[in-house]
């Protein structure tokens, strides 16, 4: 397990809380989006976020890459048609219900928004008590390569189910939010994408050869960055060393911005943990619908 995966793990702890047989296929296409991560319960019912589906077409899809039936929650507004994208990128903790809830938010604002989970060829992250077992038989074995691979088949999937690719954005947390930066750098379709305290740098491994400082002069799109002043796995010299990345690249990387919220912890968006800060959360999804606005999506 490399550095850059054990922080991300410590962070979430410093918070309390970032082959396969066809059986094992069908029961995580049957769970996907539903109920919440086993590594993070029980959740914080008072603070817990939910949206209705009513007035959307919102429920489980699988997306076949290469063979293999990705698993994917998808939620758009009822017969819509051509409607913007968003790919919606989760924790380590997989495709479970915040996530699902998310795509709801979107949908309800017009989107077609798509949460592919992207560690399903590993296991069912979503599955895991033991935080140490999640990364070490999970999250440590899902290959970058991979990861844009199923995305770029999710991009191609909306494009066939009612949304409109020429206007596609991505937003992610925590892994999910340096897979962000990683897609925004890897597809041309992208017009603006919004990372969630997704981490900047790390070590080079075959699995994860780049992150996200050494891709920044090849965004597609601006990214907004949204990030934790009190974060203890992604330090702010981080980001200063990101923002000086994009400074001197081309109009993308120059046109992308941080928010950077003063004591606020990892994982402030999660609305169903304890490091959930509301006044942060808010101020993020309104500055994300501004963002997408902003650059046409």
């Amino acid at each position: 397990m490399n550095t850059n995966t054990l922080n991300d793990a410590q962070s979430l702890l410093d918070a309390k809380e970032g082959g396969t047989q066809p059986t094992r296929r069908t029961a995580m296409a049957a769970t996907a989006g539903a109920g919440f991560a086993a590594a993070v319960l029980p959740v914080t019912g008072q603070t817990l976020v939910h949206t209705s589906a009513e007035g959307l077409l919102a429920g489980k899809v699988q997306i076949e890459v290469g063979g293999f039936p990705v698993p994917a929650y998808r939620a758009m507004p009822q017969g819509a048609t051509n409607a913007p994208v968003v790919l919606v990128l989760p924790e380590i903790f997989g495709l479970h219900e915040h996530i699902a809830d998310v795509t709801r938010r979107l949908a309800h604002l017009g989107y077609l928004a798509i949460a592919p989970d992207l560690m399903a060829r590993q296991g069912d992250a979503s599955s895991y008590a033991d935080m140490g077992k999640l990364m070490a038989e999970v999250v440590s074995k899902v290959p970058d390569a991979q990861v844009m691979a199923d995305l770029d088949a999710t991009v191609a999937w909306a494009a066939r189910h009612g949304g409109d690719t020429q206007r596609l954005a991505v937003t992610g947390f925590c892994w999910g939010g340096r897979i962000t930066w990683l897609y925004a750098a890897h597809q041309p379709l992208v017009k603006a994408a919004v990372a969630w305290y997704g981490r900047l740098v790390g070590q080079s491994t075959p699995l994860t050869p780049q992150h996200p400082v050494e891709v920044a002069a090849k965004l597609h799109g601006p990214v907004l960055g949204l990030y934790g002043g009190a974060d203890t796995g992604i330090g702010l010299d981080t980001v200063d060393a990101m923002k000086a990345a994009l400074a001197s690249g081309p109009a993308p990387a120059k046109a992308s911005q941080f928010v950077v919220y003063p004591d606020t912890p990892h994982a402030f968006h999660a609305d169903y943990r304890p490091s959930y800060r509301k006044e942060a959360a808010q101020d993020g999804w309104a500055r994300l619908t501004q963002w997408l606005k902003k650059y046409g999506v």
